[in-house]
């Protein structure tokens, strides 16, 4: 249940923290759905067209699906960027289209180029047992067994997010144009250069996080994420727009993916006998309750969504 539980986890975890670095820099960016979607479609695409299944490198493989996938969405992130931050556009209305947009042209794009709707690829990207920590008694055979190099991407993603946001330069600046624009810019900072900086990392994690969601879950792609990015902006505000809240909230949120997915192996979960579709509703129900209690006090960046004017003081 650990390893599954991870699979669900990590790209929660990716894409909360891409929102995290487009939020922080006074973007708000719930086009993390529809980026998902491109960035795994393209990341299978990838996968379908060039993968080898005799090959020695499958590793190599899925870093290179995971680069396509990361450049595909800074793509997508720069048209909601340049809505956003140049027309200053509603950032969620530039948000919606492109999450209406996403499903539409992977579909077209692969019945165009396969013929069908679903793309395949094949899944060869378990690792069995990593080197020494496999032998380690019972955390190696949670954790490094029979795992994915994605859940360790995920857990370094998160280690250099806070290090990025919170000991580096970069990370102060960037945290400075989400709340303050106006002083930011007086002291020599370039909003317009940050927020774009912000929204890109932002694609590139979400675009990334949809090829993570996929690789553990299926062997196909069929232009959907499941509302994965949705219910990572409600990680994101559980997690008070913090890397190490957002972890704990996308363990919680991971937890409860699990038990919608596994209670039929779980004897205690079968005798109650409540029908499948209420378990399915588990990761959903748990998130209205969740933000229904912390919404509250959520402490936002105050000049998220707030398109930027030099002139206004």
């Amino acid at each position: 249940m650990v390893q599954q539980m991870m699979s669900f986890s990590v790209p929660l975890l990716i894409v909360a923290l891409g929102g995290l670095f487009a939020e922080r820099s006074g973007i708000v960016n719930i086009a993390l759905d529809g980026t998902m979607i491109i960035g795994a479609f393209t990341g299978i695409m990838f996968l379908h067209l060039f993968q080898n299944p005799d090959a020695t490198s499958e590793q190599g493989m899925l870093l290179l699906a995971l680069l396509v996938s990361a450049v595909t969405g800074m793509v997508v992130s720069l048209v909601h960027a340049y809505a956003s931050i140049n027309m200053k556009a509603d950032q969620t209305i530039s948000g919606t289209a492109i999450n209406v947009f996403a499903p539409a042209i992977s579909i077209f794009v692969a019945r165009l180029v396969l013929g069908v709707q679903q793309v395949p690829f094949a899944n060869h990207f378990v690792i069995e047992k990593v080197p020494l920590l496999g032998d380690i008694p019972v955390i190696g055979q949670m954790f490094f067994r029979n795992s994915y190099l994605t859940t360790y991407i995920g857990f370094g993603i998160l280690a250099v997010s806070a290090i990025v946001l919170y000991k580096t330069r970069f990370g102060l600046r960037l945290r400075a144009c989400g709340e303050h624009p106006q002083a930011a810019d007086s002291v020599g900072i370039n909003v317009y250069k940050m927020r774009y900086a912000g929204t890109l990392i932002s694609g590139a994690l979400a675009g990334v996080g949809g090829l993570v969601f996929v690789i553990p879950t299926s062997t196909n792609f069929n232009a959907t994420v499941s509302g994965y990015g949705f219910l990572a902006l409600a990680v994101l505000i559980f997690g008070q727009w913090k890397p190490g809240r957002i972890l704990f909230a996308s363990l919680f949120f991971g937890f409860m993916k699990t038990i919608a997915a596994t209670y039929s192996v779980v004897p205690a979960l079968v005798a109650l006998n409540i029908p499948s579709d209420v378990y399915k509703m588990v990761p959903y129900i748990a998130t209205l309750v969740v933000l229904a209690f912390t919404a509250r006090n959520s402490q936002a960046p105050r000049a998220e969504g707030i398109p930027y004017d030099k002139g206004e003081r």
